[in-house]
């Protein structure tokens, strides 16, 4: 589990406006459940863009299977069409849901939508994962390193998150979705202590800032961003550097996960790329559904015609 399966982080979600419909299925102790939403004329996931995963709350067992089917089944109640992404697979997820779906008689299409670059540690300390990065980015932190200090705090601090939101709006970011909501979520993972949030400042001025939080022996980088103006400084790369080094020696991570996105620098910092995938269940026995099912048909049959 993982800062995107609590109810914590769905409560967040309802308070930002989103309506939840939450699918649950018990049998005795056994239960199952799928944190939804009606959007977009079809029932869709609990989630927002600062979502790495979405996945089902229920136990890897038989019983569990049979009440995720039991969930999809009584979901045809609810809609015509149920479409899930981003959802992961190394843990098995997205073959449960396609599993459960197909089993309530859903026409499902599984098709990977998104990457998500990770790092296995492995066991190494930082000097050993640092020695096989590129030539560049160890030659870059060996000579810019010593121009800015930083700051790695593991508490929430309203004057470094204010330093963060500043150096955000004028990097080459793109316009923060929602930063109440964001800023909600980095206090409630300071006060349960699973927050880093590092600041480098150069002459006492903050240039760069990241957003990582840890826990389950998972280090996860929410949000990082630099001054566009001081990039020839490099302090991205020392403060991730540094915040890297955190995780693995002091905080003694298994794995760290970028999120979602294939920007080719993450391929410089992680060792290994996962698929994300949307699974799109459509009921054929409600008219409503029969449009899309013959768009999908199209598609099968000439992949190079672009769905509307």
């Amino acid at each position: 589990m993982g800062p995107f399966d609590r109810p914590e982080w769905f409560a967040l979600l309802a308070n930002a406006g989103k309506r939840p419909l939450v699918a649950l299925a018990q049998d005795g102790s056994d239960m199952a459940a799928l944190a939804l939403t009606e959007a977009n004329g079809r029932l869709e996931p609990l989630r927002n863009w600062y979502s790495f995963t979405w996945r089902q709350l229920a136990a890897d067992s038989p019983d569990g299977e049979r009440l995720l089917a039991e969930i999809a089944r009584d979901l045809k109640t609810r809609s015509h069409r149920v479409t899930l992404w981003p959802v992961p697979d190394e843990d098995g997820s997205a073959t449960r849901l396609e599993t459960a779906f197909r089993a309530a008689r859903w026409s499902v299409s599984r098709t990977q939508c998104d990457h998500n670059h990770v790092l296995e540690v492995g066991g190494r300390s930082f000097a050993e994962y640092w020695a096989a990065r590129p030539g560049k980015m160890r030659t870059t932190l060996k000579r810019k390193a010593k121009k800015v200090e930083v700051e790695i705090l593991d508490r929430f601090d309203p004057d470094a998150w204010h330093a963060y939101e500043d150096i955000y709006a004028e990097s080459w970011k793109p316009e923060e979705g929602d930063p109440a909501l964001l800023r909600r979520f980095a206090e409630d993972e300071g006060a349960a202590g699973r927050i880093r949030l590092g600041i480098a400042r150069h002459e006492g001025q903050p240039v760069a800032a990241q957003f990582w939080t840890v826990e389950n022996g998972v280090a996860y980088i929410h949000k990082l961003a630099h001054l566009e103006s001081m990039k020839p400084l490099s302090a991205g790369t020392t403060l991730s550097a540094a915040l890297f080094e955190r995780a693995i020696d002091l905080d003694r991570v298994d794995w760290i996960d970028f999120g979602t996105g294939n920007d080719r620098y993450k391929a410089d910092w992680m060792e290994a790329v996962r698929p994300r995938f949307m699974l799109d269940c459509l009921d054929p026995a409600q008219p409503k559904a029969w449009l899309p099912f013959a768009k999908r048909k199209v598609l099968e049959l000439a992949p190079g015609v672009r769905q509307s």
